[in-house]
């Protein structure tokens, strides 16, 4: 049995480190609004975004099938900006995938970590070879797990993971959109942790390069439904409404890049609210641990205390006796 003297240094260990998950908590619970607000103001931007480029898709699909057919329709939308559309046979492929920085977020990481690897084992088994794999690893955890794995990131992605910036992600959306034009790439996919609710984190893994437009926008959206809903947006009822200029072609060279780049932005937020929202759980479970524990320690260190009185009156009185 443990002296009161050791119990007593257990307690106050205990008393430390539960002001120590409290201060997490607290800072995580912050950094977690601030995470939400960002992603919630970002959301109805890239919805009219997506609504806008299939409204623009229609439109040219209309005015193409009273002009020359469906085979003019798919020659329009299958050149210049729009080979983000087209999947092609997958011989080298770019995994986007996403971590903390730090650690005490309790399985965040580990979750993501392991669907990378799930990930890459499923290419191998396809047939790809290691050197036909390219994994930018977006936060410390990831680089480090990747990097024993043999997958060393192209570049150093953890200040992006810390603080999530539109500049950041767009380069490194600007990369994997020259990767695969170029053909370095024939697929890429992203991994990360959505974020559902406070208590819910759910790893996703979604295919990034081809562009699937036939996708909803609350996929498209991180896999949030957006706070602007289809019905509150004003759309033309009759695509000869619209007047596009220069053409419905440039337009989609323009904002197809800008729909891939913003999608990037938009993970790594999602990804951000997760995190904190892991780490808040994560603290709260610790300081609800601790305080169980400091409660037995000091029942128990109650109870030899008393024990130690009791002995001590004991002995007082067998001597008073004597």
């Amino acid at each position: 049995m443990a002296s009161l003297r050791e119990i007593k240094g257990r307690i106050a260990s205990v008393g430390s480190t539960l002001k120590i998950t409290s201060a997490m908590k607290l800072v995580a619970s912050a950094k977690l609004r601030k995470a939400q607000q960002a992603i919630g103001n970002m959301l109805p931007y890239e919805n009219h975004l997506y609504r806008i480029l299939l409204d623009l898709m229609s439109t040219g699909m209309s005015l193409a099938d009273r002009q020359s057919g469906p085979d003019r329709v798919q020659y329009r939308y299958a050149s210049a900006g729009s080979v983000l559309l087209q999947a092609r046979p997958v011989g080298k492929v770019a995994i986007v995938a996403f971590s903390s920085n730090s650690s005490l977020c309790g399985a965040f990481n580990a979750n993501s970590i392991r669907e990378t690897h799930a990930v890459i084992n499923e290419y191998r088994a396809a047939g790809l070879q290691d050197v036909d794999i390219t994994v930018y690893s977006v936060g410390r955890k990831m680089q480090e797990a990747m990097k024993k794995a043999g997958f060393t990131s192209p570049a150093d992605f953890s200040k992006m993971a810390e603080h999530p910036s539109y500049e950041a992600a767009s380069s490194l959306a600007q990369e994997l959109l020259d990767g695969y034009v170029q053909g370095r790439f024939d697929k890429v996919e992203l991994v990360y942790n959505h974020f559902k609710s406070t208590s819910s984190q759910v790893v996703t893994r979604k295919t990034y390069l081809p562009l699937d437009l036939s996708e909803g926008p609350e996929t498209l959206n991180a896999g949030k439904r957006p706070e602007v809903m289809e019905e509150d947006m004003p759309r033309p009822k009759n695509p000869e409404d619209l007047i596009i200029e220069p053409s419905p072609e440039e337009l989609m060279e323009s904002l197809l890049p800008k729909v891939v780049r913003l999608r990037i932005f938009t993970t790594l937020l999602d990804n951000n609210a997760a995190e904190h929202a892991a780490r808040t759980v994560a603290m709260q479970t610790a300081t609800d641990n601790g305080n169980d524990l400091l409660q037995e320690l000091t029942l128990e260190y109650n109870k030899g205390r008393q024990q130690k009185i009791t002995s001590e009156i004991l002995d007082i009185v067998g001597g008073s006796m004597q």
